[in-house]
């Protein structure tokens, strides 16, 4: 399975790029892309309904201000979403409130502001429920940050 990595505009990257490099030290596949819920709303709509059918098992969506992106990508797709609000404004007070504010029947998980890491070790663990080695691997991360936290 693969995981989507979606922003809502360039200037997420480097929040994003958090979650990606989460993703890669775990050698999970992932794609990377630019859209915005306000800007190119049929192309983010496309994305998430395509989502399942392109192989995808988690989408972690981004977006500072009016961070509508992942309740988007969950509106047209029943796989897992993972929203980053992203302190564009506001101290990414406003995103937050976006982000996780969603209605019943639309489930978005929400990490903390510019928590894309968090972001992407959720989605191991989502992916991991089915794959052992995987499991094994986010155990060993885990005991791995008890040891660094433990010495440090």
């Amino acid at each position: 399975m693969r995981v989507a990595i979606v922003m809502g505009s360039g200037s997420d990257r480097p929040v994003m790029e958090k979650a990606a490099a989460i993703l890669e030290r775990f050698g999970i596949d992932h794609d990377v892309r630019v859209l915005s819920a306000h800007k190119t709303p049929d192309a983010a709509f496309a994305f998430a309904a395509g989502a399942r059918e392109a192989g995808y098992g988690v989408i972690i969506a981004g977006a500072g201000k009016a961070a509508h992106l992942a309740g988007v990508m969950a509106a047209k797709t029943t796989i897992p979403v993972i929203g980053v609000p992203i302190s564009a404004s506001l101290q990414g007070f406003d995103a937050l409130l976006a982000t996780v504010q969603m209605p019943t029947g639309i489930p978005v998980a929400t990490v903390a502001v510019d928590g894309a890491a968090n972001a992407a070790l959720l989605a191991v663990a989502i992916l991991a429920v089915g794959d052992p080695s995987l499991t094994a691997r986010l155990d060993e991360y885990r005991r791995e940050l008890a040891e660094k936290t433990l010495s440090g």
